[in-house]
């Protein structure tokens, strides 16, 4: 299987916000759309979803037109999907049909997920009630009734959504800004999950302002701006044609002499830490023989390619400094 998104293109009146954006995943493994507010994200995901038409181009899903009619797949929105008054079991069965899944097995599976993301007290209040013994005896006089998804806080409803997302065993799963509004306990549980349906070989296409996030799990990239894709491709050839330019180095005591006569170029610091930028390897082993030399006691030097976070951060402040 593959999937192949060409020339996606949207347009509202004369304002372009999506600009032939196109990209392919050949194999399993997760695709990061990134980008500012407004770069055109959302709009690409729902268009590759068919939820909005497009002006132009078109996405292919295993050699065919991708339709999530006929196509297994998984959606957690930026924008939270939950009918606010309505019981949490009744909408999970319900979106569970709306991807072919019988309401017996969707039971089984939605009991699954809520213990594994620890959300049995909003769906099963019954047997939460009888976990204690007060409840027991409440449970007697008054049956306890199933949550309102407006009842939840922004992360459980996170959780509620997570498992729409996954209660069809989808192959492509599309995950818009999948850790907002978590605390990181569960933060670190939703990446668990994250983890597992990427070794069960599924597609992920992920959204995400949290670089460190998209670094930890994404193999190819697209940064989007003003509707435009200004940089794509496999994110370690993307860092590797970079170079090894950002300079962590720790001392004993002060370095600020050697640094001003090494030229690099001081990022941050913190009493003897700092964070170094250098033209690449030789300009820092000239440093260090500068600080060798002077006697200054180096506790750690690491030079590294750049992260994604500062790769973003200066595509895009090229695209908007002023002509």
């Amino acid at each position: 299987m593959s999937l192949i998104v060409s020339n996606l293109r949207k347009k509202y009146g004369d304002r372009v916000v999506v600009d032939s954006l196109s990209f392919e995943m050949p194999r399993p493994g997760v695709y990061a759309l990134l980008g500012t507010n407004g770069a055109g994200k959302t709009t690409s995901i729902r268009m590759i979803l068919g939820m909005l038409a497009r002006d132009g181009g078109e996405v292919l899903w295993n050699g065919g037109e991708l339709n999530v009619g006929e196509c297994n797949v998984g959606y957690l929105a930026e924008e939270r999907g939950l009918y606010p008054k309505y019981g949490l079991m009744d909408q999970l069965i319900y979106f569970a049909a709306l991807r072919g899944v019988p309401k017996a097995e969707a039971k089984r599976r939605i009991a699954r997920w809520a213990e594994r993301l620890e959300v049995e007290e909003y769906l099963y209040p019954e047997k939460a009630a009888a976990q204690s013994s007060a409840g027991a005896r409440r449970a007697r006089v008054k049956k306890p009734r199933p949550k309102l998804a407006d009842q939840l806080s922004k992360g459980n409803q996170q959780k509620i959504q997570f498992i729409t997302a996954l209660i069809s065993d989808p192959e492509l799963i599309i995950l818009d800004e999948p850790l907002s509004g978590l605390d990181p306990v569960n933060t670190d549980l939703f990446k668990t999950i994250i983890r597992e349906e990427i070794d069960a070989g599924k597609y992920l296409i992920m959204s995400s302002h949290q670089m460190a996030t998209v670094e930890e799990f994404c193999t190819d990239i697209t940064i989007l701006d003003r509707s435009k894709a200004v940089l794509q491709g496999h994110l370690s050839e993307i860092k590797k044609s970079y170079g090894r330019v950002n300079l962590y180095l720790k001392t004993e005591r002060e370095a600020d002499e050697q640094i001003r006569q090494s030229g690099a170029r001081l990022l941050s610091r913190k009493e003897y830490e700092y964070r170094l930028k250098v033209s690449g390897e030789e300009q820092a082993n000239f440093l260090l023989g500068l600080l060798t030399r002077a006697g200054v006691p180096v506790i750690c030097f690491d030079l590294r390619e750049p992260s994604l976070h500062e790769i973003f951060v200066e595509k895009v402040g090229e695209v908007h400094e002023p002509a």
